[in-house]
């Protein structure tokens, strides 16, 4: 059987399911026997597009019974008239508030046929013309039903697309400037009938000031207007004046609240223009200058209310700069939202979570702190001040698209809310109420799409732009940056100005005419870019100045940027990330390596926004992406280029957490010493595979640093090679072949860069530069039996294998564990000579005009005099102490104070001389950004190494550092010269 609601003969196929639906069909005349009468299935399907066509009919036959005699007027123009069609099925279907004013008023029907579309201009004729000549109520009375009658023109052209899609589409925008002016429009009717009822003295005056919405031009169909008053004259008049024109408003229009006056409702209602001024000067709260930066007159004396906001607007662009402004305003988002209540979060569209006000206050803050140096920023309406922050940067492109996307969706929601009853309302239909749900959709022209209904489909969307709403609000509400650019004094802000240089040099600049160089060169133009340069600059710019070095820092920072220019992401993370903004300011500022290598490694940028990012590669694995990256490249070249690379950007990361104190010394050194194992293993595999097929097997020994896992960011990696024959291979050959692979792999790793050397050093295996720089295993076996000196046994104290044949590796560490741990340890003749040959390396080996007092590696107290001593050590005793026999300084000298073999006192002077020495050697290649081992004594640099070893003063660092080297001398006096 058929179903009768599916076949053309039942109203259901128009969406109409009351059980009168036919009889006001027929009553109307669109309706004959079984289907729609000649002529009236265009007014038919128009009505099954209304947002509720069996409210739409309904009002229809209540209208047909107004109008009596006259209806067939109404008929014929529906049926010819889409405009009219449109505008009217809609606001019946829509609203039953307005359709109640159409019923009692049944020939202003006329109004909704009008082909041009609705204009503001005449909005305060027609109301000021509705009143002319009346006061009391019967000026209510007309001005109600004026207002009225242009409030559903407006909505009528605001809806009319929903039901007959061809007709105009009136965004968002434009009604509410609409309503806008319409509730302007009625504020000068109310204050003319005010003016007849109060009378006038001479020389009183009043301004009426928009504020909020109407004043921002963005006015819900139901709200309050907010207002203030300013007086001139007999304030007593003025005043009687006010609160009759409020009088009027209200019972006709809307509530007029000037609850934003100062001190509120306390406060007078009307004020002299001195009276205001000194009120915002001396007592006014943060909130009073976020309401003030959508105040404009609307009524009354013009010239009055522009001389109120010229005397207004300058405070309001200045009043980011007050202590904690931006915690206030954030502060006051946090209250609104703990107002709304329980259970009604997330259906609050206006205060709730995700709702308008997380949008407004958004917006409204990042107006105030910006738009104190950037006067395209001073705009009241929220989405036209949130395309102008997405223009200059200040918001990103896609966030600023999005954000007004979802404000222009949630502020059409409430619109179709509130026009249903005309009633003040914000809260979005509960999940359940699919009725609602229904209308609703389909009042904002959603319809059914992918299997869902109008209600589905309207769910999703609200949540997904109110998830939007909180993310966006959340990221840019609470962005740090915010505080810090508030920070900045608003002529700092004017970074083109000549008091620039001033305030450069006041901040520390050296010199600021450079520095007024650097930024009009990174601010020059109008485009996107540098307005956001214009935008951070101000913050970098202190952040600079409390660096070690800001011109150092600016200039690096403009290299960083013109080398980043093309990368879209670069300005959007300092922008977006305030962490990001503070630390780069504090690594440009101090460090010259971090600049050189940041220029070819940005992506590591993005890794000062997450500290987890940033410091939790466990260091022992640090090297196994980069191994297994160059694993694909069979190309020698191409894969020593992507070691490089990925070798770069691990450089910068340790360097970057050790300069932001992120990490402890051991993880510098042993991620430096494992990058260089991952680099030297990838080269030599790359060098392998490309000979085919092997003619021997090729061990690499770390030796030195390298081998204790302690390299420094200037150290080279001293190495020894050891190769084995393979199956049938002459020894000779298998030697040739090892050279050629090493030597490839050294070239290769040595090879002109711009990043930090990689220096294959060898000079400690057997004879020296002398020796052959591969020997296969029984060679080294032989010689160390023979001819092994004692200066190689403690070279070989630090040995072990750090790539190539890992079996070849430990055959080679378990040969040579005899050579550098002696049986007997060390005789008195032996302990002599170490000594002696000590003794000369500190006479020749330190540079001239070296400060032994300072010199991180040859110094008195440093680097080489805690290594000697331990290693003496180890050759003494490592034969009966187990925990000697260790690569690491560190771990020897803790196991020879456990063993008895140094004093505690002793080794904590030692161990502290040692990590204060490699620290402050690093930190030299790191502010330098070229390897050194003598620490700066006067000026920047000075100072700059002296913050990233944690002292604010410089002579307080190398008075530490000298005490710290002649405690630790005095303790190798006794451990290692026996004196």
């Amino acid at each position: 059987m058929t179903d009768p609601a599916r076949t053309p003969t039942s109203p259901a196929r128009f969406g109409l399911t009351e059980e009168r639906s036919g009889e006001h069909l027929r009553a109307a005349g669109w309706w004959e026997g079984r289907g729609p009468a000649d002529g009236y299935e265009p007014v038919l399907v128009a009505l099954s597009r209304s947002p509720d066509p069996d409210l739409a009919l309904r009002g229809a036959e209540r209208l047909r019974a107004a109008l009596g005699d006259r209806w067939s007027d109404l008929d014929a123009a529906l049926r010819d008239n889409e405009a009219l069609r449109g505008r009217l099925l809609a606001v019946l279907g829509s609203s039953t508030a307005l359709a109640d004013f159409l019923i009692a008023n049944p020939e202003r029907w006329a109004d909704l046929a009008d082909p041009e579309p609705v204009d503001a201009a005449a909005f305060a004729p027609a109301l000021v013309g509705a009143v002319e000549g009346l006061t009391g109520g019967e000026a209510v009375r007309a001005l109600r039903s004026a207002y009225r009658a242009l409030l559903c023109r407006v909505a009528a052209e605001d809806l009319a697309h929903v039901v007959e899609p061809e007709q105009r589409y009136v965004n968002y925008d434009d009604v509410a400037g609409l309503l806008s002016e319409l509730a302007v429009a009625a504020l000068r009717a109310a204050l003319d009938v005010a003016g007849r009822q109060v009378p006038r003295s001479d020389g009183c005056s009043l301004a009426v000031i928009a504020m909020g919405k109407c004043g921002a031009r963005e006015l819900n169909y139901v709200s309050d207007v907010d207002v203030v008053f300013v007086g001139e004259g007999d304030l007593s008049v003025a005043t009687r004046l006010a609160s009759t024109m409020m009088q009027v408003a209200g019972q006709a229009c809307f509530e007029v609240d000037a609850a934003l006056r100062p001190e509120g409702k306390a406060g007078a209602l009307v004020r002299t223009l001195e009276g205001h001024t000194s009120y915002y000067q001396r007592w006014a709260r943060t909130w009073e200058f976020q309401a003030l930066l959508k105040a404009r007159p609307v009524a009354g004396d013009e010239e009055l209310g522009r001389r109120y906001l010229e005397v207004v607007r300058p405070l309001v662009w200045t009043a980011a700069e007050r202590e904690d402004f931006v915690p206030d305003v954030q502060a006051m988002r946090r209250r609104v939202e703990d107002h709304v209540p329980v259970g009604l979060t997330d259906r609050e569209l206006k205060l709730g979570r995700g709702g308008l006000r997380d949008v407004e206050f958004a917006v409204q803050l990042l107006q105030l702190v910006h738009g104190r140096g950037d006067e395209e920023l001073r705009i009241t309406s929220t989405t036209q001040a949130l395309a102008a922050l997405g223009r200059g940067g200040y918001v990103g492109r896609a966030d600023a698209a999005d954000f007004g996307r979802a404000y222009r969706f949630l502020r059409t929601l409430e619109h179709r809310l509130q026009l249903q009853r005309l009633l003040r309302t914000h809260l979005f239909p509960a999940d359940e109420d699919t009725s609602a749900l229904r209308w609703l959709a389909r009042a904002a022209g959603l319809s059914a799409e992918g299997g869902q209904s109008e209600s589905q489909v309207l769910l999703a969307e609200f949540r997904k732009r109110a998830n939007q709403v909180r993310r966006l609000h959340e990221k840019l509400f609470y962005r740090p940056l915010l505080q810090a650019v508030a920070n900045v004094p608003t002529e700092a802000l004017r970074l083109t100005t000549s008091q620039a240089a001033a305030r450069l040099a006041a901040l520390g600049y050296a010199a600021p005419d450079g520095a007024l160089r650097h930024i009009e060169a990174l601010t020059r133009g109008v485009s996107r870019r540098a307005r956001i340069q214009t935008a951070l600059l101000p913050v970098l710019l202190d952040l600079f100045a409390a660096t070690p070095d800001p011109d150092g820092g600016l200039l690096a920072y403009r290299r960083v940027s013109e080398a980043l220019a093309e990368t879209p992401w670069y300005l959007r993370l300092l922008r977006d990330e305030g962490t990001v903004v503070d630390r780069l300011a504090s690594l440009l500022g101090t460090s010259r390596l971090v600049p050189d290598l940041l220029v070819r490694a940005p992506e590591v940028l993005r890794l000062l926004a997450d500290t987890e990012a940033l410091v939790g590669v466990d260091p022992m694995s640090i090297g196994n992406p980069l191994r297994s990256t160059v694993s694909r490249y069979s190309d020698v070249d191409r894969a020593v280029t992507a070691a490089r690379s990925l070798r770069r950007q691990e450089l910068l990361r340790v360097a970057c957490a050790d300069l932001l104190g992120l990490v402890p010394l051991r993880t510098v050194c042993v991620s430096l010493s494992e990058v260089w194992v991952a680099v030297l293993q990838a080269a030599l595999d790359a060098v392998v595979r490309s000979t085919g097929e092997p003619a021997a097997s090729i061990a690499v020994i770390g030796m030195g640093r390298l081998g204790g896992r302690e390299l420094g960011y200037g150290s080279d990696a001293d190495v020894m090679f050891v190769c084995e024959a393979a199956d049938g291979v002459a020894d000779g050959d298998a030697v040739r072949y090892a050279s050629s692979v090493v030597e490839r792999v050294r070239r290769a790793l040595s090879a002109p860069s711009q990043d930090p050397p990689l220096q294959v050093d060898a000079d400690l295996r057997p004879e020296g530069r002398q020796g052959p720089l591969v020997r296969t295993f029984e060679s080294y076996r032989a010689y160390y039996a023979q001819w092994s000196e004692l200066w190689e046994a403690q070279a070989l104290l630090r040995a072990r294998c750090i790539g190539g044949d890992a079996e070849l590796g430990a055959r080679f560490v378990e040969l040579i564990a005899p050579v550098r741990y002696p049986a007997e340890g060390l005789d008195a003749a032996a302990v002599r000579e170490i000594r002696r040959i000590k003794a000369r390396v500190e006479a020749e080996r330190l540079p001239r005009g070296a400060d032994p007092s300072t010199h991180t590696k040859l110094g008195r107290g440093g680097l080489a005099d805690v290594e000697w001593a331990v290693q003496l050590l180890q050759l003494q005793h490592a034969h009966e102490v187990p925990g000697l026999r260790t690569p690491s300084t560190v771990r020897a000298l803790r196991a020879a104070t456990g063993a008895g073999l140094v004093a505690e006192d002793d080794a904590a002077a030692l161990l502290e001389s040692w990590t204060t020495a490699t620290r402050a050697r690093n930190a030299v290649v790191l502010v330098r950004g070229k390897a050194g081992d003598q620490l700066p004594t006067t000026g920047r640099d000075l100072a700059a190494v002296a913050g990233v070893m944690g002292h604010d003063d410089p002579g307080e660092f190398l008075d530490a550092y000298r005490r710290t080297t002649r405690r630790a001398r005095a303790v190798v006096e006794r451990v290692f010269y026996g004196s």
